[in-house]
């Protein structure tokens, strides 16, 4: 199915719908994204049975600042869609989707790792990247970009954005 015909097809069930650049985007309420999720993997014509990625990205500022993105693939029928979720700053939490996809949930303790969205029900919650000690999320926006300490008689390079010309 071409993404123009799988736009036309969930645009009736799915007011917050974009289709741009060939790609078809769904943004749901994070109340919605269980049922959509499962709807999605179960309805024939559609059959997104395999969860190739979830990321996030983070705009400070913004509301809502944080937004999800899985991204979904039908083996069956080779069709993708994007499904979007919008996160307040002083909320960053889901339900964890590793009961429909259990890739998830490398995927989402990537995600908490790196953005420190919290996914509700996941199994093993826990960075997954940086060491169990870390202070922070380096991927949110307001994360310090830190110095390199070396190992050459006690030299340290000061973050990039501190750095002369």
């Amino acid at each position: 199915m071409r993404p123009d015909e799988l736009a036309e097809l969930l645009r009736g069930r799915f007011p917050e719908l974009l289709l741009a650049r060939g790609e078809v985007t769904l943004t749901v309420p994070r109340e919605e994204l269980l049922a959509t999720l499962e709807g999605l993997r179960k309805e024939g014509e559609l059959g997104f049975d395999f969860l190739s990625d979830v990321t996030a990205t983070d705009w400070p500022g913004a509301a809502p600042r944080f937004w999800v993105a899985y991204h979904l693939l039908s083996l069956r029928w080779m069709h993708r869609l994007r499904v979007k979720v919008g996160l307040a700053a002083d909320d960053p939490e889901l339900p964890s989707v590793t009961s429909l996809f259990p890739t998830a949930n490398w995927h989402e303790r990537e995600v908490f790792d790196f953005f420190g969205i919290a996914f509700e029900g996941h199994p093993d919650l826990r960075r997954i990247e940086l060491p169990e000690g870390w202070v922070g999320h380096p991927l949110r926006k307001d994360h310090p970009m830190g110095g390199v300490n070396t190992s050459y008689r006690g030299a340290y390079i000061p973050p990039p954005d501190q750095r002369g010309l």
